[in-house]
């Protein structure tokens, strides 16, 4: 340990030195660097000026995710993501008013194929595929004729061609963000072609599309075990709250919300009140905000929460596939005052081969080849703090239970070294600075900090609250998260079980230590499969 400090603390010294004065030199150049204004329809924009080269990034946060949806449209905000980039009522079409009649026809000619689906679904249980056949071709034939006017991937083609590059967008349970850079002397032709898709979004290709994210669900979701584990383990922690939904939608919606639905969703929550748009690099405030109100200007002027939880609950899949041990424990938004003590706790569980659920599962019993806690599967409203590991060869998911349950009581009734505590604090310094090291980035961060918090100073005194962190802060978290009564179990248990030894031979082992936890789960699971 002596060697150690001798060899690496400078280094670490450096780095808390560099870390202070990002918060106190560089916090004031960023004051002097950044605009913020509020335009009259509700839109925030956000400007920081950093001209070392001549190129901007910008971010589009808009607080419109897989929360937003109900049953039956579940999918629709990524759905809409993939809309996004079809182009408007004047990009990527040749003639939009006979495109427009063409598509108004594809949704009446769906309606009608939908209405009698389901019609005759509740009469006899399964459609008559016949009877549905002349409507379906209807239907067909109208997008066949839509898809006429139609100049493919117009809107992505401009933007390539104009220089923007990493051109691209995400959706989460909480948010959707839209991203690119480009050349400085794009900034007016950048201004017009965001503003201009969500002016004027178009609903070109959308069951199309909506075939390619029914396959994209089919890959990462029914394809793969983890998924599907991870799927049925939301569905279970979350029985009221749409983080219960996944962010791809269940396949049922998948093949039913229309082109209607997703219109219908961006009127409803593609308002200027939800969106923040961050632009960080050589751009000039003073000359840049005129413009920017000019065309975000034009874009014309609101979740269930999840019931204490108070059982324990488990899923079991028996699969061909890795096993897998994830559990899950309900915690409260980012806007709690113990929102920094989950910071801390994820790091000192998770961060690198130092963490502790590395060190005991991976490096010192070998039993995990990977182990891992957090924050799950959003923020702006209560989510969960799980713990996940994938068992190492000759052992199964529940081998995972104990020695977790045996970290979790270490910090429920033991404090963190001032070493351990230290080292976490230097780290979050240092995840700081690193994040502000380009455009893209430091765009990404100031534009959520602003939309989540209003201010994004935020992202500075995130640091300030890691800092005030106390070990009896994260004794006192842990004793009142980290319960039975609020536990949410998940595994893969792998069908093939020749090399699995005998549960009852694990159970006599001497080397297995059964904590109050682990024996409380036994007996539920003796009772039964839980509570899902």
């Amino acid at each position: 340990m002596k060697i150690f400090r001798s060899r690496f603390l400078p280094a670490i010294l450096a780095v808390m030195f560099c870390a202070l004065a990002v918060r106190a030199q560089d916090m004031a150049s960023f004051e002097k660097r950044i605009t913020v204004k509020k335009l009259p329809n509700g839109l925030t924009l956000l400007i920081m000026e950093r001209p070392e080269a001549p190129v901007f990034s910008f971010y589009t946060y808009v607080s419109a995710g897989s929360a937003q949806e109900v049953s039956g449209i579940t999918g629709l905000a990524h759905m809409f993501e993939h809309m996004a980039f079809k182009g408007t009522d004047k990009i990527g079409t040749t003639n939009y008013p006979a495109e427009k009649a063409a598509l108004a026809k594809v949704e009446k000619t769906y309606s009608e194929y939908l209405a009698a689906r389901l019609q005759l679904s509740e009469k006899a249980g399964v459609p008559d595929e016949a009877k549905l056949a002349p409507l379906e071709k209807a239907w067909k034939d109208a997008i066949e004729e839509a898809d006429k006017y139609i100049v493919p991937e117009q809107y992505s083609e401009i933007i390539e061609r104009e220089g923007g590059v990493g051109l691209n967008a995400s959706t989460s349970w909480d948010n959707t963000d839209y991203f690119c850079s480009f050349p400085q002397n794009r900034l007016e032709l950048w201004a017009y072609l965001e503003s201009e898709r969500f002016l004027h979004p178009v609903m070109r290709e959308f069951y199309k599309e909506r075939d390619v994210v029914y396959e994209e669900r089919r890959m990462r979701t029914d394809s793969s075990a983890q998924g599907r584990l991870i799927e049925q383990f939301l569905g279970a922690a979350f029985m009221a709250h749409p983080y219960g939904h996944p962010v791809l939608g269940w396949p049922s919606d998948l093949r039913a919300f229309s082109a209607t639905d997703a219109i219908n969703f961006f009127h409803k929550y593609y308002v200027p009140a939800n969106m923040v748009v961050t632009i960080v690099g050589d751009v000039n405030a003073a000359t840049t905000l005129p413009m920017l109100e000019k065309y975000f200007g034009r874009l014309p002027a609101s979740p269930t929460r999840e019931p204490e939880q108070k059982a324990l609950r488990e899923i079991v899949l028996h699969e061909q596939s890795q096993p897998v041990y994830v559990e899950g424990y309900h915690r409260p938004d980012i806007y709690s005052p113990d929102d920094a003590v989950y910071d801390v706790l994820s790091d000192l569980l998770s961060k690198g081969r130092t963490s502790r659920l590395y060190r005991a599962l991976v490096r010192d019993k070998q039993i995990a080849i990977a182990a891992e806690g957090g924050s799950f599967p959003g923020g702006k409203y209560p989510n969960l703090f799980y713990f996940f590991a994938l068992p190492a060869a000759g052992h199964s998911a529940t081998d995972m239970a104990a020695p977790i349950h045996d970290e979790i009581e270490k910090l429920k009734t033991k404090d963190v070294s001032d070493e351990e505590l230290q080292s976490v604090k230097t780290r979050a310094k240092a995840d700081l600075i690193r994040g502000l090291a380009d455009n893209s980035g430091l765009a990404q961060q100031l534009g959520q900090s602003q939309a989540l918090y209003g201010d994004w100073r935020e992202l500075f005194r995130q640091i300030d609250h890691i800092d005030k962190v106390s070990k009896e802060d994260i004794r006192r978290v842990a004793k009142t998260t980290f319960s039975q009564e609020n536990r949410t179990v998940a595994t893969i248990e792998t069908k093939d079980t020749k090399d699995t030894k005998d549960t009852k031979d694990t159970k006599d082992t001497k080397d297995t230590k059964d904590t109050k936890d682990t024996k409380d789960t036994k007996k539920a699971a003796a009772a039964g499969e839980g509570n899902q």
